[in-house]
């Protein structure tokens, strides 16, 4: 992102201790920004930062993203210490398979929708009295970013928790967009498909277009920087998710009824 000679980017990520929210973090630390990397896993947090470019300039926070109070005084901390923001990523989610006839599997469902959902606007919530500041003050441009999936796009069987979540963060973020507009304050949309992380290697089905997690990041971050409203990466997956969205409901049905399920957490 062009900051118009305002210096290195200030970065705020959560769940950035594995997977995408690691390999933004290492993106972004290559570009020399100062990171507050957040995650419940301490352990694997700091070894995440002694393995990043400049250690000493990043934060870590361990964090469960349902503890809003923490999430704010993360927040407070990280803009303390770097002196401002400029992007922040409400990466952190969970997906596991679903089965609303199991009654079990209801409280999977409410951490899903609080993880991916409600944690996405806690994190964001801190910081855009700072971002709406930085916007009157130093006219420095700012970016929220929420991560949803190809798999908001339609419901998927055996995955109702996760397609309803991210059917959600795509629309809040739209929601968002509409709002932070007036302050100059990009919001970002970003839906991954199949990403090689720990989240997708327990799937039991094969995964079309299925990308390095480095290269989803490189992606990622020039679209942050673009300020794009929406974007699908892999762009084929974007493209299956188009053709996807247009399928009358029987079609949709007939194709998708027989579809492999995520294992269930609760199982």
């Amino acid at each position: 992102m062009n900051n118009q000679g305002a210096g290195p980017e200030r970065v705020f990520i959560t769940g950035a201790s594995s997977g995408l929210g690691a390999a933004l973090a290492a993106q972004y630390a290559a570009q020399g920004a100062t990171l507050g990397l957040l995650a419940r896993r301490s352990e694997m947090l700091d070894q995440l930062i002694a393995s990043l470019p400049n250690p000493e300039r990043h934060r870590a926070y361990a964090v469960d993203v349902r503890d809003h109070a923490a999430i704010a005084a993360a927040a407070q901390a990280f803009l303390a210490h770097a002196g401002g923001i400029d992007v922040v990523i409400a990466n952190a989610g969970i997906s596991v398979g679903t089965l609303t006839e199991f009654a079990e599997d209801i409280p999977v469902f409410e951490a899903v929708i609080a993880t991916n959902v409600v944690a996405t606007a806690a994190t964001f919530a801190p910081f855009i009295p700072a971002m709406k500041a930085q916007m009157k003050t130093q006219n420095r441009p700012a970016r929220l970013v929420g991560i949803g999936s190809v798999a908001g796009i339609r419901g998927l069987p055996g995955a109702e928790a996760y397609s309803a979540s991210k059917a959600a963060v795509i629309s809040y973020c739209e929601s968002l967009r509409l709002e932070m507009k007036p302050y100059g304050i990009r919001v970002v949309t970003i839906c991954p498909g199949y990403i090689d992380t720990p989240m997708t290697q327990v799937n039991p089905y094969p995964m079309p277009f299925l990308m390095a997690p480095e290269k989803f990041a490189a992606k990622a971050a020039r679209t942050i920087a673009a300020g794009s409203s929406y974007k699908v990466i892999p762009w084929q997956m974007g493209v299956v998710a188009k053709v996807l969205r247009m399928l009358p409901n029987p079609l949709y049905d007939l194709a998708f009824a027989k579809a492999p399920h995520k294992p269930r957490k609760a199982a």
